[in-house]
């Protein structure tokens, strides 16, 4: 017993170690990738090819001088970013990032806990983060904040249907199951979801860049309009903490996005690979080799984040608004509709 919990808490540093690295290391490479699209050099002074400039960002809200209004709520003006924080960390939870490994006969999941709700578990935890912007605009007790607040829970929750609802189309195509390690294990034979769900996939994608305020979605935050948004009045390191929760958002939907529809740490060809080099099931070298199918998975979708941001123009509020109402969701509920006729003729619909 003591050496499983050892073993879970060791999975949960790795997992919240891994989500803050990715997320720290996120910030460099859309300014390099930036700088790329638009020919330019980007960060290069702090460290040798600018790889220390994560850690002078992290410094200088650390050391910034922390301000709070006198006219806003403290409590709740610490919570909000608190609370968005902590709802970005707590969807990696459920992520299986790797086959078991079996150690003297017993296996060992590289994932912090398997639960059978799983996918409801994703989709209840997004849905709680929306507070901690809600939170923090209403508490700064300041318009523009307070604007950005509504303009960021109106926008989620007109995109949070036409997720859902591709979702579960998903679960359908999986046979009913809401384990999201059941929902990668069977994709282990070769075909990923996309192949079954192209347009699911395409809403969900759309719905995750408005679910995570990126551009061209940034509605919440667009300085043009309210200053700086919901987080306007906010400095030092609580401002910090809605910048990278945003970072961890990114990379936990393109863990998501990666898993439910392009099969996780499996790949084409993974059972030739490792027969071929006498690898049997269990080994701690299949997990790794599947880690880093994972990781490259999730490295592709947040390099196609950063490929959006600064590419497409932002959306008008009206247009965002007619995008997830008249497009998103009946084209999610036509997808639900041919996704429930296909599988009831296939003979595969559980209910």
């Amino acid at each position: 017993m003591i050496s499983f919990i050892i073993y879970k808490a060791i999975v949960c540093a790795a997992v919240f170690g891994l989500s803050l690295g990715v997320a720290a290391y996120a910030t460099l490479w859309e300014r390099k990738f930036a700088a790329f699209l638009q020919d330019r050099v980007g960060p290069d002074k702090a460290g040798p090819w600018g790889l220390l400039q994560p850690l002078a960002d992290g410094g200088k809200m650390f050391f910034k001088e922390e301000i709070i209004p006198n006219v806003s709520n403290r409590f709740l003006f610490i919570l909000g970013p608190s609370l968005f924080m902590i709802t970005s960390l707590m969807t990696g939870s459920v992520i299986p990032w790797a086959k078991d490994v079996v150690i003297d006969g017993k296996a060992y999941s590289l994932q912090i806990t398997d639960i059978n709700i799983g996918v409801l578990y994703l989709l209840g935890v997004t849905s709680i983060g929306v507070y901690g912007i809600m939170i923090g605009g209403w508490a700064s007790n300041n318009k523009y904040a307070l604007l950005g607040a509504i303009r960021a829970s109106s926008q989620m929750i007109s995109y949070e249907i036409a997720m859902d609802i591709s979702i579960i189309a998903l679960i359908i195509t999986a046979g009913g199951t809401l384990s999201v390690r059941e929902i990668l294990a069977q994709q282990d034979a070769g075909v990923c979801n996309f192949v079954y769900q192209p347009l699911g996939f395409l809403i969900f994608f759309i719905c995750a860049l408005a679910e995570t305020n990126r551009a061209p979605f940034d509605l919440p935050e667009c300085e043009s309009e309210l200053v700086g948004g919901y987080h306007t009045e906010y400095s030092s390191m609580k401002l910090g903490l809605f910048l990278f929760a945003e970072y961890i958002n990114m990379f936990v939907s393109s863990a998501i996005m990666a898993g439910f529809y392009f099969g996780g740490y499996n790949f084409p060809f993974a059972q030739e690979l490792y027969g071929a080099l006498g690898l049997q099931e269990g080994s701690w070298l299949i997990s790794l080799i599947g880690f880093g199918a994972y990781f490259t998975k999730v490295f592709i979708f947040i390099c196609v984040f950063m490929w959006v941001r600064w590419t497409l123009p932002r959306f008008r509020y009206d247009q965002l608004m007619n995008l997830g109402w008249r497009i998103l969701l009946p084209l999610s509920l036509l997808n639900l509709a041919i996704t429930v006729v296909v599988e009831f003729f296939r003979g595969n619909l559980h209910f």
